[in-house]
């Protein structure tokens, strides 16, 4: 699997396609955290935004690959396995730029609560965002492995269902990442630190099913 995953990685450097998710989620930060905003506001900002940044990052690498050396692979290492990585690459390309993004709001916000009154522990705070980062990464991923191939091949149904998918996490009450971002934006108004287990519990979960089929499915289509 390491090899599969350096392989994948290269692939993904080399095309340099992963500069447009990388470039949007800037652009999120740029304009979601502002300097001297409360801090868990923006640690919430940042793990929103990294949800459909990890959806995109899945689709560029599950299609990073031409058929015939995608074929190849396949018959090397199994298609499973190679799918796995795949998506493998992508969910800890989104998990570093998440690292990334927490530390750039908690450099640019002030620990304090939205009302400015009480102080917000910054530690516990910045652990509470990377695991909301989790939370939201893994939706994401689970989202990129059943909207893309081998799930769905056609463009034309994989990117909207793409993107319904991806705003549906992230608005319905019964998301894990929504309820993430929820806890730590609800927290900022009292300056209370939620730490959400969790949602990012139950995130790992839907992606480890969502993974899981998307590979077997792999296996069955080559």
């Amino acid at each position: 699997m390491k090899a599969l995953l350096g392989y994948q990685t290269e692939l993904l450097t080399r095309s340099q396609r992963w500069l447009s998710p990388l470039v949007l989620y800037a652009a999120f930060l740029a304009v979601g955290v502002q300097w001297g905003e409360p801090l868990l506001d923006g640690l919430g900002y940042t793990s929103a935004a990294l949800l459909p940044v990890t959806a995109w990052l899945v689709r560029i690498c599950v299609n990073g690959e031409p058929d015939a050396a995608r074929q190849c692979s396949a018959a090397a290492a199994g298609p499973g396995r190679v799918h796995l990585a795949s998506l493998l690459t992508a969910f800890l390309g989104a998990c570093l730029l998440g690292a990334a993004g927490t530390a750039f709001a908690v450099a640019a916000s002030e620990p304090y609560s939205s009302e400015g009154h009480v102080a917000v522990p910054l530690w516990p705070a910045a652990g509470a965002g990377l695991l909301a980062d989790l939370a939201c990464a893994l939706l994401g991923t689970a989202v990129g492995a059943l909207c893309n191939r081998p799930v769905m091949r056609s463009a034309g149904w994989a990117v909207p269902s793409g993107m319904l998918a991806v705003l549906l996490a992230l608005v319905a009450a019964g998301s894990p990442a929504n309820a993430a971002v929820s806890g730590l934006v609800t927290g900022s108004h009292s300056g209370t630190v939620t730490v959400p287990y969790i949602p990012a519990a139950l995130s790992a979960g839907a992606a480890l099913l969502a993974v899981a089929f998307a590979c077997r499915q792999a296996g069955r289509r080559v």
